[in-house]
Formats: structure tokens, C-alpha cells, sequence
């Protein structure tokens, strides 16, 4: 199972996918918001969305799970 992991410490602005989506690796699955900017998280991989770890409105820190995907 692959992880999309956050690439900065902030606070989860909007996600983009659900569990059951299919993903392409290099598309935006999540909106980080960080001293006001937004911050795209984009999948490495391709794959089916399989768990949503955390929401919108959450903190999360740098290279923290957000998404897993089965690829």
C-alpha cells in the first residue's frame, strides 16, 4: 500500500479525493494551508484511494499519512 504523505507542516485546507476514487500519479489529492499559501499535495502514484486519514481543517505536520492508495 502506498502513503501520500504531507509535504509541509499546515493545516489540511481541502481534500480532493475519497475512498473508492481512482488516482493518477502526479494528480492533486489534497490543499495544504500554510502561512497563506496553498500548497498542493500530489499522489506519487496511481492507484485506487483506499483511506482518508485526515480532514479538512486538521494540522498536520511535514511527511505526516495523509492518503493511502492501492496501487
Amino acid at each position: 500500500m502506498a502513503e501520500i504523505k504531507a509535504n509541509i507542516s499546515g493545516t489540511v485546507w481541502k481534500i480532493l479525493v475519497q475512498p473508492g476514487d481512482v488516482v493518477e500519479a502526479g494528480q492533486e489529492v489534497a490543499i495544504l494551508e500554510s502561512m497563506k499559501m496553498e500548497i498542493p499535495v500530489t499522489s506519487d502514484y496511481g492507484g485506487t484511494v483506499v483511506e482518508v486519514l485526515r480532514g479538512e481543517g486538521e494540522f498536520v505536520q511535514e511527511d505526516e499519512t495523509l492518503i493511502r492508495v492501492e496501487p
